[in-house]
């Protein structure tokens, strides 16, 4: 929860003060370096030829000056040694805080011209302090100011890795990655980079932007005796003029006795020296003075002294202070980088550079996640699912693979387009009180296996279908999702059905059961909705059709391994196509070219004859491409090329689990070649591992896999698999590494290390970088007895045990028969049935196996 709130907070507070200090970086970093760039831009003025004599003594250089200038000078800063121009500043006339900035050459007194790019300058620093809006802008700096602080603290907090003295997690980028997960990246890593100096940034920064803030620095390190004696600023306003007694002297100034004081106090090591002086009698004079070898260019020495007569009123020097005192003193150094030199001015200045960079990649980030709560939202937007009464059409779903859920609301659509209310539920949220409510339903539900509910829907069947409700009130529909081969044909839906009509439901006509997705059923379905209802759909209910994808990557994963090849496949889309982790693809396979010539030649017909499909004309080759081709031919001899393909049943799709995630701008499967009692490489895998060739097209449609989603609130996850099922995960995981996400535990098993350990470069890098925290591997051939990953979470029970009680959910992918069943029974071994159970009713307990 914590961590879900200051994500919250996190991108929150940066898309509305990540401009600002993006503003604040960017002209920080050009102020920094605003001497050397002056005086590269302005050698005629800045730059004077030193003189051997030396500089001019302050009496004669400020006599000169006046003289030239016709003001008063109030202060001066002079440069002993390089040469550099003298900066004068004169009286400011009354309300100013300060006056006319001049630069002399301080070895002749000769006025120079005014310095191209001063008034640019300015502009910098008061957009850097006050976005050039006077004080309203300063509030509004200081409090991004404060944000930054919360950016770097809690920015650190969630990236905090599993393993967190493993550099390379902390500091190294992938540039492989693409799109958000990129970002991400970028934003993460170049934050931890930067971390330190943003830091330095925003602690030093308040000082200027909050009263209490210095107030406060000043009592933690200033010297008592000192913070006693004298406060810095004394007799005049924060960012105003100075204070001025009118009853006060004139005021008197003998530059002589200064310029001795200052002498006799720095030696022969004097290397500039700044004087600023009262505006009027009786008050001290501030010197400051810089000694060769000073530790920064702001580790100045301090005189307070009587200006009338250059006495020592008080001297600091910055050597003798302690630590605590010489950081307050190099606050300045410190927010610019002065206090490393030139090194950590340059560095400070990247870095200070670099803060659009965050504002830029946060947004983007922040875009994303907008982008794809609109399609959730668009994929929902032709059904109002509001709650209502009892008037109101219940529509029910479970699913496993998403497909029913898609149909459940289809199904609302097509209700609500005729003018009734409805509203959609899981099964999972549905309880006593809905059935009892409800006058009208739909029930759209799935079978999981042989004859098992949906995961989602266990907590239904055993809480809800054991209770002799009355529902005699109750008139409903069902559509049944299920696939024949399995004994069990919607072994869940005919259950759910019995249960309906013992307990009086009536049902407005017979359930409808769909195998495979038969389009044909689905279709029969909607007629008899639109019966029911009395309004005939607009058209019939068409499944999303299937797009053009472009085979571009296509690399075994396990070369020399016993058992049959693995390939990694990367697909582009013709339009643009988004899916979140988790979600599969349905594929249009086709036959290879050696396979149809091989069954037209035992049929003795002509490949290129001219036959119809679908009323449009093509080769009898091409025709059979898309159709199934049965070994046994006997009833198909001597039919005309027509009949024959008109005999031939259409190629059905192949579902396969998405191992990618849509920023990476591939959508990536992972498919193992499969091979018949004679050989032959089964259809789908053929065509997607041999038959089509690289940059060819295939006809793939998306679908929704809502149950084997990432949770929505974040929580540690164990990802269970073996084979081709690490797809799933790895989508999965994929996501999680892009979302900050690093409690992930990963069991994954196959036949031999050496050859089978799939993207195993990619599953060490997340380990090495705490993206995953934990990596078990089962092997089951490396070793006389066979281990498999289940047998691997017997060994892990313990660990399980504390992953569980800490929150964790359980993914698992892979085959149902052997892994999936193996995983399940050890999970029920270590948890209990019950605790198992409660998992899965829960939704923390996930699966998608095949």
């Amino acid at each position: 929860m914590v961590k879900k709130t200051l994500f919250q907070l996190h991108w929150f507070f940066g898309i509305t003060a990540g401009l600002v200090l993006a503003v604040m970086g960017i002209t920080g970093a050009l102020y920094s370096f605003q001497e050397e760039l002056l005086r590269a831009f302005n050698a005629d003025v800045l730059k004077v030829e030193v003189r051997a004599e030396g500089v001019l003594p302050p009496a004669e250089l400020v006599s000169r000056v006046e003289t030239a200038q016709g003001e008063k000078v109030s202060m001066l800063w002079v440069d002993v040694r390089d040469g550099n121009a003298a900066r004068v500043f004169f009286t400011p006339p009354p309300g100013e805080r300060r006056g006319t900035l001049r630069y002399a050459d301080p070895y002749t007194g000769e006025l120079k011209g005014d310095a191209a790019g001063q008034g640019f300058f300015n502009l910098m620093l008061s957009l850097h302090r006050f976005l050039a809006m006077g004080d309203t802008g300063r509030q509004i700096t200081g409090a991004c100011t404060l944000m930054l602080v919360f950016f770097c603290l809690s920015g650190l907090y969630l990236r905090w890795p599993r393993k967190a003295l493993n550099w390379r997690t902390w500091l190294t980028l992938d540039w492989a990655k693409k799109g958000r997960a990129f970002n991400w990246d970028l934003h993460a890593v170049a934050g931890t980079w930067c971390l330190l100096f943003y830091l330095l940034f925003a602690l030093t920064g308040l000082f200027w932007s909050y009263e209490w803030y210095r107030s406060g620095l000043n009592k933690l390190l200033a010297e008592p005796a000192a913070g006693q004696q004298h406060k810095r600023g004394e007799g005049r306003g924060r960012h105003g003029p100075p204070n001025i007694d009118k009853h006060a002297p004139p005021l008197v100034v003998d530059y002589d006795a200064i310029w001795a004081t200052l002498k006799g106090a720095a030696g022969p090591s004097l290397a500039t020296y700044n004087l600023r002086l009262p505006p009027a009698g009786n008050q001290p004079a501030n010197l400051f003075y810089l000694l060769e070898g000073a530790a920064h260019p702001r580790a100045f020495n301090t005189l307070v002294i009587d200006p009338a007569t250059g006495q020592i009123k008080r001297q600091e020097r910055y050597i003798e202070k302690p630590f605590k005192a010489q950081l307050l003193q190099s606050v300045y150094a410190l927010h610019v980088g002065e206090y490393f030199g030139l090194p950590g001015r340059i560095i400070v200045t990247i870095a200070s550079l670099s803060m659009p960079l965050f504002f830029v990649t946060g947004w983007l980030l922040y875009l994303d996640r907008r982008r794809k709560k609109r399609q959730v939202l668009a994929a929902r937007s032709h059904v109002d699912a509001r709650q209502g009464d009892g008037d109101s059409w219940l529509v029910g779903f479970a699913s496993q693979s998403g497909l029913a859920e898609q149909l459940a609301w289809q199904s609302a659509s097509q209700l609500q387009a005729a003018g009734l209310p409805v509203r959609v539920r899981a099964l999972a949220e549905l309880n006593e009180a809905d059935l009892k409510q409800a006058r009208r339903a739909l029930f759209v539900v799935s079978t999981f296996g042989d004859g098992e509910a949906p995961d989602s829907a266990r907590g239904f069947e055993r809480k809800v279908l054991g209770q002799p409700l009355t529902l005699n009130h109750l008139n409903y529909a069902l559509l049944a999702l299920g696939d024949r081969q399995y004994p069990h044909f919607c072994g869940f839906a005919r259950r759910l059905q019995a249960w309906l009509s013992d307990r009086g439901a009536s049902s407005a006509f017979g359930p409808v059961e769909v195998d495979n997705a038969d389009q044909a059923a689905v279709q029969l379905w909607q007629q008899q909705l639109a019966q029911l209802t009395g309004v005939q759909p607009v058209s019939a209910w068409q499944p999303p059709s299937f797009g053009n994808w472009t085979l571009v990557r296509r690399e075994q994963l396990n070369p020399g391994s016993q058992g049959q090849p693995v390939y990694l496949l990367g697909l582009r889309p013709e339009q643009p196509a988004s899916w979140e982790a988790g979600d599969l693809v349905e594929i249009l396979p086709l036959n290879g070219r050696a396979r149809i010539d091989a069954f037209v030649h035992g049929m003795a017909q002509d490949a290129n004859v001219s036959v119809q499909v679908e009323g449009l004309h093509t080769t009898l080759s091409q025709a059979l491409a898309g159709r199934q081709l049965p070994s046994r031919r006997d009833h198909l001899l001597g039919l005309h090329p027509q009949a024959l393909v008109d005999a031939l049943v259409p190629i059905g799709t192949r579902e396969y689990s998405i191992a990618s995630i849509a920023s990476d701008g591939v959508l990536e499967l992972i498919v193992r070649q499969e091979r018949n009692a004679h050989g032959h490489l089964g259809l789908g895998s053929g065509w997607l591992t041999e038959y089509l060739p690289l940059d060819g097209t295939l006809s793939l449609r998306l679908r929704r896999n809502s149950s084997f989603h990432l949770p929505q609130a974040p929580a540690p996850m164990i990802l269970i698999g073996n084979g081709t099922g690490l797809a799933g995960l790895r989508s999965l995981m994929r996501a999680r590494v892009n979302a900050g996400e690093q409690r992930n535990w990963l069991l994954f098993g196959e036949r031999n290390r050496a050859h089978d350990l799939l993207c195993g470069a990619e599953l060490q890098g997340w380990l090495a970088s705490g993206d995953l925290a934990r990596l078990d591997l089962a092997f089951s051939r490396d070793q006389a007895e066979k281990v498999y990953v289940q047998d691997v979470l017997l060994q892990q029970a313990e660990t399980l045990k504390q992953w569980v009680l800490d929150g964790a959910c359980v993914y698992v992918c892979g085959s149902l028969q052997g892994m999936a069943a193996g995983v399940d029974a050890a999970l029920k071994g270590i948890l209990g049935e019950a605790t198992v159970q409660q998992l899965i009713e829960d939704g923390r307990y996930r699966r998608d196996v095949y």
